[in-house]
């Protein structure tokens, strides 16, 4: 196995790994909102994750920003809860997709990135350069995305098309499931 393997592999388990729900909950919460007929809109959501935990997982590793880990705990169950509540509002009162959400996308995936950091910052001690293997697992994290971004859009087509129900209520439901599965996350970590 190459090194850019290793690194690819890594990232991709990071995200699909069961231990790492936080962070696949994220995901579900950040683009359940979409369709699949408005993949343009949830590919920029992702992007706009990608690139906000890129940037602060690439700060952290150089060590130019350092923040304690206890802190960011905390504050990635927040930004799922955040997040879930906002897809609830804007269910209930029918409010419309607005471009600031691509906002929210990218400072949470600031936070994000800071959660991954921790994890990459002790593998990459040994490394000569770390832009190669950074990479490589920026790749890695973005294609176990893409996975459960696909998984979900498939399940949630299935139960729309064939058993029709409609997009709000797996909208609905899948909001609240993300949303007390990070209520339980933030409580285990006091």
């Amino acid at each position: 196995m190459t090194d850019f393997q290793l690194w690819f592999t890594t990232g991709l388990e990071h995200i699909l790994d069961p231990g790492g729900l936080d962070h696949v909950a994220f995901i579900i919460a950040l683009t359940i909102m979409f369709p699949l007929r408005d993949w343009k809109q949830l590919l920029l959501q992702i992007t706009a994750f990608t690139l906000g935990h890129s940037l602060t997982l690439a700060l952290s590793v150089l060590q130019i920003v350092n923040i304690k880990q206890s802190i960011i705990e905390i504050l990635i169950p927040l930004t799922i809860i955040f997040t879930a509540a906002h897809n609830l509002y804007s269910i209930k009162y029918n409010k419309p997709f607005r471009k600031s959400n691509y906002i929210f996308a990218l400072f949470f995936g600031l936070i994000h990135g800071l959660g991954f950091s921790y994890l990459l910052r002790s593998m990459l001690s040994k490394e000569d350069s770390i832009v190669s293997p950074l990479f490589a697992f920026n790749l890695g994290l973005e294609a176990g995305q893409i996975i459960v971004v696909g998984i979900l859009s498939i399940l949630s087509l299935i139960l729309s098309f064939y058993w029709r129900i409609p997009e709000k209520k797996i909208q609905t439901f899948g909001s609240l499931l993300v949303l007390v599965f990070s209520l339980y996350l933030l409580t285990n970590r006091f």
